[in-house]
């Protein structure tokens, strides 16, 4: 079972509106190094899922998502890894 130590969250912005801002809670044990956004660039758009899940992507949530779960209460802005982590696991999301 994962802990909150054994993963991270990065947040990688396209554009300027929430929905180009994505934030990404990553395996650490699967994937020490996180996101290769290189990699990600060139991946093939229907292997994309099957790319993030090689990185250790276990959820992928947009700017407007996570605005939409503060607002419901379900997800603390100020501490946002351990609140989307609880969510995840609360959801079964977590191996």
């Amino acid at each position: 079972m994962l802990t909150l130590n054994d993963t991270s969250l990065e947040t990688f912005s396209f554009g300027d509106k929430d929905e180009d801002l994505f934030y990404i809670l990553i395996n650490l044990s699967k994937n020490p190094d996180g996101i290769d956004l290189a990699k990600l660039s060139v991946a093939d758009p229907r292997r994309f899922d099957a790319v993030l899940n090689e990185m250790g992507c276990l959820l992928m949530l947009s700017g407007q998502e996570v605005n939409e779960l503060v607002n419901r209460g379900d997800a603390d802005k100020q501490n946002l890894h351990k609140s989307l982590f609880e969510l995840a696991k609360q959801e079964g999301i977590l191996p």
